[in-house]
């Protein structure tokens, strides 16, 4: 090695900074992301302003003034607060069934190999990838061919439906992640294929499936078209907003969905607050 390479190995040249592009290129970056946050936040913005405006008359489309009455009574609609109601509880229910369903063909998905798994990897991406449009006039054909009349029921099995596809593909992302060895050491010990996989297996995929179930209990709660075509007279909550375009929209809807959006949010946050504490710990 000669004295040259010697001196160089021992007293590294300073990083080389190169400047004029690279820093307005970081200034365009900030603004155009800046500028795509905006455009996302902003509707999510005039909702929760227009949630203390006080209108003039039934549309809830120009601000008029500033007022607290609107969250003094956010359950002024009977209506309104029925069809809420009925979205959570739906959401709810149909997030209950399609997570144990979506999870189980998750993991059955990547740990076992069978036949026809291919054609079972389509069908579970065809309901993400299909306009709802054609999703919801499929299901109401199959109910109208089964005799079944539109409602509550239709609905469940609808986002249930759906919910599945969304869920099994969250999950699978944390189970193909997950480190199968710890199963077959729980079982070394001693422990049943059973007690394995409540104790082992469930724990380490739980953030995958509360993700899911956030997730899913979001898509049900906002789904619209779908539920359109599979509803009957059942109200639900986005499609009461729906109709009280064209005759009236009180700003209790915008209080109604920005409570939802406060609920989120700390729920979000409790769960982000909760892993770092898993983390730490």
């Amino acid at each position: 090695m000669t004295a040259t390479a010697v001196e160089a190995a021992i007293n590294p040249a300073e990083p080389r900074v190169v400047k004029g592009s690279p820093r307005w290129g970081d200034l365009v970056l900030r603004l155009v992301a800046g500028v795509v946050l905006l455009y996302l936040f902003l509707p999510i913005f005039v909702i929760v302003l227009f949630s203390f405006n006080k209108p003039a008359g039934k549309f809830n489309y120009t601000w008029q003034g500033f007022t607290l009455d609107n969250w003094a009574n956010p359950f002024k609609y009977p209506a309104l607060t029925d069809a809420l109601k009925l979205s959570l509880n739906v959401a709810a229910v149909s997030t209950a069934v399609a997570l144990v369903l979506g999870t189980l063909v998750a993991i059955a998905l990547v740990r076992q190999r069978f036949r026809g798994q291919k054609a079972v990897d389509t069908f579970l991406v065809l309901p993400l990838t299909a306009p709802e449009v054609v999703m919801g006039a499929s299901l109401l054909t199959l109910f109208l061919d089964l005799g079944w009349a539109t409602g509550y029921t239709t609905i469940l099995l609808a986002h249930i439906g759906f919910q599945i596809s969304f869920i099994a593909m969250t999950v699978r992302a944390r189970v193909r992640g997950f480190d199968w060895t710890l199963e077959d050491a729980s079982m070394d010990l001693g422990a049943s294929p059973t007690r394995t996989f409540f104790k082992v297996t469930l724990p380490l995929i739980v953030p995958g499936i509360v993700a899911a179930a956030m997730l899913s209990f979001a898509l049900s709660l906002d789904d619209f078209i779908i539920t359109y075509f599979v509803s009957g007279s059942t109200v639900t909550y986005p499609l009461y907003v729906n109709a009280a375009v064209k005759a009236a929209v009180p700003p209790q809807i915008n209080v109604l969905a920005t409570a939802i959006l406060v609920v989120s949010l700390l729920l979000l946050m409790a769960g982000t607050l909760y892993r770092r504490k898993r983390i730490d710990a």
